[in-house]
């Protein structure tokens, strides 16, 4: 079908049912239709379906992923340093985005993230940002762009004007069951960063109990297929494989996790392996926006921004310009919510018997995350409001020793009965062994690197 010809839905989505590959102006054409209304729902449904089924070649998902990028404001940036941004895909504990950041600002870079609300077992970090008094997550552009450029960062979530294409396909995705498919994953993702006028992107493919991609194989061709369609749509992109077999922070729960994030910024608290992923991933930004020599030096750079203070100024900066508290980072305690039942999970008796030295030997992530959801820190529905106050704190994570002073968890809660509820979840996602761990300092982050140069 010729750009010439009357464009006609039907006929796109029959091509790709019987397995032909779509030439870049039908998809374009079809993902216009998308935005403006004539392509009604049951053509959208369908042409999900038929990829679902028949796929996308690599040269389709850069066309779709363009198509969607173009359907709304693509931003451009007048700005005195590079424009970078990082995803994730997703787990518990994941507080990355609050600390990463400002100390990518601090060094030297501007990140306009626009990110998302919690899906299934994982938190999502608009929901975090949502548990600060006053902060407005879905403001205009004009503000958005006003406090990039003051506070160096901007966490939003995604407006009207940005790919609104995806918005709706996906909103139709979520009820016909053609959401898992990395034909369309893939362009629903990066078409979002892509209208971001971003000049380097860094993913965090997480695997593991934790992960939306448990298995390893799974999470490798997630990162494959996003790396190569960014290269194709000309967006410098790196990704790394992590580890999401154990809670990456040490907090499960809206504030409680927003409380960590400005304690390690401000020194307050000390979250390891949190800031382990913070510097890795931070450590890319500033390679891909020129600002680092390499990975190495850029994690240090991102760590002595937030040793220093100027990632938390940053991050108190990008808070009031979107609404919240001028305080924030110096007293959380009076603007954060706070649950009123607080409990310890403390570990079970293993065939009748308590352990004599009982040590975390595997955790069922997913479980952690779903007792979030339980206490009311996450949605059943897309309807459903979130209580900020509740979650999981002091997580304990593989090869920590339990015992009275090390909790497997502290269950924060609005009831007696749903921290009852809560506490039986997390004992049962605990696996203990009666023997000293090897350590979890041995257990790697970071299980792989995957870049492609951009064309």
């Amino acid at each position: 079908m010729s750009a010439a010809d009357p464009f006609l839905p039907q006929e796109v989505i029959r091509a790709k049912r019987d397995g032909h590959a779509l030439g870049r102006d039908d998809i374009a054409r079809f993902v216009a239709g998308l935005a403006d209304g004539s392509v009604s729902e049951g053509q959208a449904a369908a042409f999900a379906m038929a990829i679902f089924f028949r796929g996308l070649c690599l040269d389709e998902r850069v066309a779709l992923t363009l198509a969607m990028r173009d359907s709304g404001t693509v931003l451009a940036w007048d700005l005195p340093g590079p424009v970078v941004d990082k995803h994730s895909t997703g787990g518990v504990g994941d507080t990355v985005s609050l600390l990463l950041a400002p100390a990518v600002a601090a060094c030297g870079g501007f990140v306009p993230m626009i990110s998302g609300r919690g899906l299934g077992h994982t938190g999502g970090t608009l929901d975090k940002l949502d548990a600060i008094p006053g902060y407005r997550s879905t403001p205009g552009l004009d503000a958005f762009r006003r406090v990039v450029r003051d506070a160096g960062c901007a966490i939003i979530g995604q407006t009207d004007d940005l790919a609104p294409a995806d918005r709706r396909l996906y909103a139709i995705r979520d009820v016909t069951a053609t959401v898992e498919t990395l034909d369309l994953i893939t362009p629903s993702i990066l078409s979002k960063k892509l209208a971001a006028g971003l000049d380097g992107l860094v993913l965090d493919v997480k695997t593991g109990s934790g992960a939306f991609m448990a298995t390893r194989a799974d999470a490798e061709a997630l990162a494959e297929s996003l790396v190569a369609v960014a290269a194709g749509a000309g967006l410098p992109t790196i990704a790394l494989l992590t580890d999401m077999d154990t809670p990456l922070g040490t907090c499960a729960g809206n504030a409680l996790e927003t409380r960590l994030a400005i304690d390690v910024l401000a020194g307050r608290a000390a979250a390891p392996r949190l800031l382990d992923a913070v510097a890795a991933l931070g450590g890319e930004m500033l390679v891909l926006g020129g600002l680092a020599a390499d990975a190495a030096e850029g994690a240090a750079k991102i760590r002595a921004a937030i040793a220093d203070g100027r990632a938390a100024e940053r991050f108190g900066r990008m808070v009031a310009g979107l609404g919240g508290p001028t305080d924030l980072v110096e007293t959380p305690g009076r603007h954060l919510a706070v649950a009123p039942v607080v409990r310890p999970v403390l570990p079970p008796a293993v065939d009748g018997r308590p352990l004599a030295a009982p040590t975390v030997a595997a955790i069922d992530v997913r479980a952690l995350g779903l007792a979030v959801i339980g206490l009311g820190g996450g949605r059943r529905r897309p309807q459903d409001r979130i209580d900020p106050s509740v979650g999981l704190a002091t997580l304990a994570g593989v090869g920590d020793r339990i015992g009275p002073d090390r909790p497997l968890a502290v269950v924060h809660a609005t009831s007696e009965d749903a921290a009852d509820a809560a506490a039986r979840m997390v004992a049962a996602a605990y696996r203990l062994t009666d023997a000293a761990a090897s350590g979890a300092a041995a257990r790697p982050l970071v299980l792989g690197r995957v870049a492609r140069s951009a064309g």
